[in-house]
């Protein structure tokens, strides 16, 4: 039996060098492997500073919206609000998160926002806040989009009062396979 020295270029020195190394940077990567899901593929932000009110149980937009297209039907996407809301009244707001024309995750009540049983004015900086994870199946544009509306119909609901500001976070996680 022959017995094969190893030496020189040949040897294995504990250090590879990096060109002979594929994806040696984080950026590089653009595939995990089969099984494997989690990566944050794109990031979107919107935000809006626009008044809108409600006396009425019938929901109305915020204003707050925020668009994104999926590089894969696999990816799920993380959206993340902060809602500013106000309420003068003995009522409290309902906010639901709609993908085009489909509502995702139900209607929050948001019964803890401001609600003192009493008609005076309550302004809450950052006052809802809530997350859903979505599945759209989709790799067209998508927009995503925020309503609400005022519970009992009594008093009045503020979005972003005062010019406060309301933000929607889209994250696009990739899916497993």
């Amino acid at each position: 039996m022959a017995i094969t020295r190893l030496g020189g270029a040949n040897a294995i020195s504990g250090t590879l060098p990096a060109a002979n190394i594929n994806d040696t940077s984080i950026s590089n990567i653009t595939a995990l492997p089969a099984g494997v899901g989690g990566k944050v593929l794109q990031v979107v932000n919107a935000h809006t500073g626009t008044q809108a009110t409600s006396n009425s149980t019938t929901y109305t937009d915020t204003g707050l919206t925020a668009t994104t297209t999926p590089s894969s039907t696999s990816s799920k996407i993380l959206v993340l609000i902060d809602q500013s809301v106000s309420k003068a009244g003995s009522t409290y707001a309902n906010i639901r998160v709609y993908r085009d024309s489909t509502e995702i995750g139900g209607a929050v009540a948001g019964r803890s926002i401001g609600y003192t049983n009493t008609s005076t004015n309550n302004y809450v900086g950052m006052g809802f806040t809530n997350s859903f994870l979505d599945t759209p199946s989709s790799s067209s544009s998508l927009v995503y989009k925020t309503q609400f509306n005022n519970n009992d119909a009594d008093g009045t609901i503020r979005v972003q009062v005062d010019s406060g500001q309301s933000y929607m976070t889209l994250m696009e996680i990739a899916g497993w396979l």
